[in-house]
């Protein structure tokens, strides 16, 4: 019985840890550091020293949305001479390239072959000669502000990558997809901002993020998240992976939960597969604080945690059974309670309301579900650098 104890408080003290401790862990150490050192403010560099930036899309089918993508494009704040704009849609065969002909300042690479997203990227970046490349999605929409403070990052020699800030854009009725993901990125925003503080951001996202192009090294064609192990194979070389929220993209929430399933089980199996790739980044002694990042933030909610979340229930039910203390069975009524609040909001994903906060339990219990998922798709060699994109609410 002391065993499961140990197990069950063991489980327990993970659990928070990865979901709340981390952030509290996080903030103090923060704010320790920035007692003792202050942070200069980073001015936006002047025009005429501006560097060369390319604006490099991977798109497939997006012909819905190449006329938006392109507004948004020549509305951002940065000379056009000094703007060079690469669509790379391989593969596409609806009238993506057609429409891009429109646009005299876009430089269009296709080869009709499709291999996936990370192929068409390595590919795409043989022909590029800027030296700072920001990659964004085609369906979501930047700043105007956006590549200017962006390249005010990279004033810093330090700084090899910089991860934008993704919003997911509110509407006044959301479902679970949209109000569970809201919720999650704004969450997820804040401490990618605190791990930028303490040392640097653990990975980008692909719809808003830049690199140095001389640090770009291609990738395994089959790679899932892209832009996690390029931006960590870049802070691996030393580099740090500045955060800037003052840089954002806008995207539309997933259609509904059988669509935020699709991203889910690919970005759990993506993780499981970066965990192996990265897996010298588990080396706290020649990677220090970034380690403590990355297994803090990263690695314990892609592999243990998940685990131990679904054993504390059985564990629970075992120890009240055999002991039956206060502390045993209060807690047995909050995982009950948490798992009753999981399937009111299972029951709720299908209606439209104001409240999203009902959806934060079934949105968590979601995404822990989906690490399995995620580890057969693995196991079924699924991986294979091509996956179907998910719908997105209009």
């Amino acid at each position: 019985m002391k065993s499961l104890e140990i197990t069950f408080w063991l489980s327990l003290i993970i659990v928070f840890y990865t979901y709340l401790g981390y952030g509290i862990v996080l903030y103090l150490l923060v704010k320790t550091k920035e007692l003792f050192s202050k942070q200069k403010a980073k001015a936006l560099p002047a025009k005429e020293n501006l560097p060369e930036v390319t604006l490099f899309i991977t798109a497939f089918n997006e012909e819905a949305v190449v006329k938006d993508k392109m507004d948004n494009c020549r509305a951002l704040d940065y000379p056009n001479d000094k703007l060079k704009i690469v669509w790379v849609t391989d593969g596409s065969n609806d009238n993506t390239n057609e429409l891009l002909k429109a646009y005299a300042e876009v430089t269009v690479l296709f080869q009709p072959k499709r291999q996936g997203k990370t192929a068409a990227l390595n590919r795409g970046m043989r022909f590029i000669s800027s030296p700072i490349v920001i990659f964004t999605d085609a369906n979501t929409m930047i700043n105007r502000e956006a590549i200017m403070e962006i390249t005010s990052e990279f004033s810093d020699s330090k700084v090899g990558c910089v991860a934008g800030e993704k919003r997911i854009a509110a509407k006044e009725k959301d479902g679970a997809a949209g109000g569970g993901e809201g919720i999650y990125w704004k969450y997820e925003s804040a401490l990618k901002a605190l791990d930028s503080r303490l040392y640097s951001a653990v990975g980008a996202a692909g719809e808003l993020f830049a690199i140095r192009k001389e640090l770009f090294e291609e990738m395994e064609r089959d790679t899932l998240l892209d832009d996690f192990i390029l931006s960590l194979r870049i802070a691996q070389k030393g580099y740090k992976i500045a955060y800037c929220d003052k840089a954002y993209a806008i995207e539309s929430a997933s259609a509904n939960m059988n669509e935020e399933e699709k991203r889910k089980v690919r970005i759990a199996a993506g993780g499981l597969q970066s965990i192996w790739r990265l897996r010298s980044l588990l080396n706290v002694f020649r990677y220090g604080i970034l380690s403590f990042q990355y297994i803090s933030h990263r690695v314990l909610r892609w592999s243990l945690t998940p685990i131990l979340l679904f054993l504390m229930l059985p564990l629970n039910i075992i120890l009240v059974s055999e002991m039956n203390t206060d502390i045993y069975t209060m807690l047995l009524f909050l995982q009950v309670l948490f798992y009753v609040l999981g399937l009111w909001g299972y029951y709720l994903s299908t209606k439209q309301i104001k409240n999203k906060v009902l959806f934060i339990p079934y949105y968590f219990l979601f995404m822990n579900v989906n690490v399995f998922k995620g580890f057969i798709y693995l196991k079924n060699k699924n991986a294979t650098g091509i996956w179907e994109k998910a719908n997105r609410s209009v």
